[in-house]
């Protein structure tokens, strides 16, 4: 098991998946700093100042935004992922739930401006990153759709309607949060009745690492 994994006890077993899957994943590898909010889902802090955050908090809140995504119609939520990690998994999972997603920059007035080309009318915004796509979460809080999005320790979640703990920064943190988020929803919309049936693996979500 790797070092993050010794944060751990081994023989913890989750709903969702096994907490070697998602160490492995380092989903639970925060930074350096953390928000007021997000010291609720930080299980320790390392001697150098890491803060790593509880799988448990991970696995549940996973949980609970499957099943509040699953309240609506799949072509009404909107993914926004603009980190060049998040572009792969995000499509993917949008594609899986069938919701749409916007990968590239967000203009303004997308969700506020009806006489723009590129205003759509969806009811609940999905965020990769709330810093790093301010401006979705700014427009979703104007015009009062609820907001879900992946945050890290570094978060201060303000407007954001429910937080998903952890490291939304990583290759490999992003494709199995991702993934799993997907499998969730469509379990509780009752599309598959076991994981076994959810035909993707997380290699499927995950960013191609392009050799120099």
């Amino acid at each position: 098991m790797s070092d993050l994994g010794s944060e751990f006890k081994e023989e913890e077993q989750l709903i969702l998946a096994p907490t070697e899957l998602y160490i492995d994943a380092t989903l639970p590898l925060g930074t350096k700093f953390k928000s007021k909010y997000m010291k609720n889902f930080i299980y320790r802090t390392r001697p150098e100042g890491i803060h790593i955050i509880d799988v448990r908090s991970i696995d549940e809140r996973i949980r609970i935004a499957g099943k509040f995504l699953s309240f609506y119609e799949s072509e009404k939520i909107l993914v926004v992922a603009s980190r060049p990690f998040a572009i792969k998994p995000a499509t993917v999972f949008a594609k899986v739930i069938g919701a749409k997603v916007i990968t590239e920059r967000f203009l303004p007035g997308t969700l506020t401006n009806p006489s723009l080309g590129t205003y759509i009318e969806v009811d609940l915004l999905f965020l990769n990153d709330p810093y790093q796509d301010s401006q979705a979460l700014d427009e979703a809080t104007k015009i009062g759709i609820p907001v879900v999005a992946l945050c890290d320790t570094e978060h201060s979640c303000e407007n954001v309607d429910l937080v998903i703990p952890c490291n939304n920064k990583g290759r490999k943190a992003l494709a199995t949060v991702y993934w799993l988020l997907a499998r969730q929803v469509l379990r509780e919309k009752k599309l598959i009745t076991s994981p076994d049936q959810f035909n993707y693996s997380i290699e499927d979500f995950e960013t191609e690492l392009v050799e120099a």
